[in-house]
């Protein structure tokens, strides 16, 4: 199928001033920020696992030094991985490690849950090519939201061949560039939902789904605003923008609608914002479009937990719990179960080794320090890195709460994210 082009809107007249000038106050929601902080670690769990397990010949012990230097480790590799025990076997002389069984069974698993659910994936794929307007997205950019889009490791080989009337890679290997634009998958998760319940039609206004934790409240002259606004017409993120003026209110509402897009192709409904930035760049948003991650509470949630700032979709979640629960979720769920269960061992033995510790220096006995030491260097870390979440949670509501321009939003991202 040839590619069509986006078929403009009518233009509309809008007042130029919107939300952007206003000043929205950051509250923190905990049951969000507990989906955030329970994958904690779980990016560099994941890599180490698929270093192990995706490459030929079939997993075998591999040399602590060969493991990639990009996998993100929060503190030694080889503490690491000592404290995921369950999942990772470590041998000595040389150090070498090896996935357990347990981890083994439940890699075969996630990669039949990929081969059921392989249509899926190459749609949500394509329609985040369809929201670019150069319909290409840089082949790094994806591979980094791989595990968000729940991708295989290998998807440039296992996946896109599959699809040769959707995807194709540019002369140089760069970009993934769109082949087909499928006209039927053109249809939001907004307008998807709005078509479900009601009688939408193309051009109707359609009011975001707006939810606020407990004690949070908007200024009445904010509110306000956000009721007008809700009441404009939706433009989809699949349709061109570009004749809309860059500070209007109905440019903010496309930009939210294209920001809400991206983040309902995820199988998690949350992203990195750093990652998030970068993908609303490749999708040619307009300047200030951070801004809207901020000043829209009540449609992305930006949790600054675990030393970073992630951004969660509100409506996909009721608490902490998924609202529809992809299949891919479901393995990263038992993945987590996995880590957890490696630490519940790791604080068994820790605690067996404390006692004999005691029971050595009552006895007068001597007993070597460094493993004993490395444990505690990690639970002090944990304490720290929590502690630090505080600090930054308040530190980066206070400058969001204080922003007026786009240099104060670069050195809000500047203060937050550093």
């Amino acid at each position: 199928m040839p590619l069509l082009p986006r078929r403009p809107v009518a233009a509309l007249y809008v007042p130029a001033r919107g939300l952007l000038e206003a000043r929205v106050p950051w509250g923190r929601d905990r049951a969000l920020d507990h989906v955030v902080e329970r994958e904690r670690h779980l990016v560099p769990f994941l890599l180490t696992k698929d270093a192990l397990l995706t490459a030929a010949p079939p997993p075998h012990a591999v040399p602590l030094h060969a493991l990639p230097s990009s996998i993100p480790f929060p503190f030694r590799p080889l503490r690491f991985l000592r404290l995921y025990g369950s999942a990772f076997a470590l041998s000595d002389h040389p150090v070498a490690v090896s996935p357990t069984h347990r981890l083994s069974a439940l890699h075969l698993d996630e990669a039949q849950a990929a081969d059921a659910t392989r249509a899926d994936a190459a749609d949500r794929l394509l329609r985040l090519l369809m929201l670019a307007p150069a319909r290409a997205l840089p082949l790094h950019l994806l591979a980094r939201l791989r595990l968000d889009l729940g991708l295989p490791a290998d998807f440039p080989r296992s996946l896109l061949p599959h699809y040769p009337d959707y995807f194709a890679l540019s002369a140089d290997g760069r970009l993934l560039e769109l082949v087909c634009y499928r006209k039927d998958l053109a249809v939001s998760d907004v307008q998807s939902y709005a078509q479900r319940t009601g009688g939408y039609k193309v051009g109707d206004p359609i009011a975001f789904h707006l939810s606020f934790p407990r004690g949070f409240e908007l200024h009445k002259n904010v509110r306000k605003w956000l009721d007008d606004w809700q009441k404009l017409p939706y433009i989809s993120p699949y349709e061109d923008g570009t004749h809309l003026g860059p500070r209007s209110d109905i440019t903010e509402k496309r930009t939210v609608a294209v920001l809400h897009e991206a983040l309902s192709l995820t199988i998690g409904k949350k992203m990195e914002k750093e990652v998030l930035v970068k993908l609303g760049e490749a999708l040619r948003l307009p300047p200030g479009f951070r801004k809207v991650l901020a000043k829209h509470p009540g449609i992305f949630y930006l949790s600054h937990k675990l030393r970073t700032q992630t951004v969660v979709l509100r409506e996909a979640y009721r608490r902490h719990m998924l609202v529809v629960k992809h299949p891919m979720m479901g393995i990263r769920y038992q993945y987590l179960h996995l880590m957890h269960m490696g630490k519940e061992e790791a604080g068994k033995a820790k605690g067996k080794e404390r006692k004999t510790v005691r029971g050595e220096q009552m006895m007068g006995g001597e007993y070597g320090a460094d493993e004993e030491n490395g444990e505690e260097e990690y639970d002090d870390e944990e304490d720290e890195e929590d502690e630090g979440d505080d600090i930054e949670a308040g530190a980066a509501s206070e400058d969001e709460d204080s922003d007026d321009g786009d240099n104060n939003d670069e050195d809000t991202e500047n203060t937050a994210e550093g």
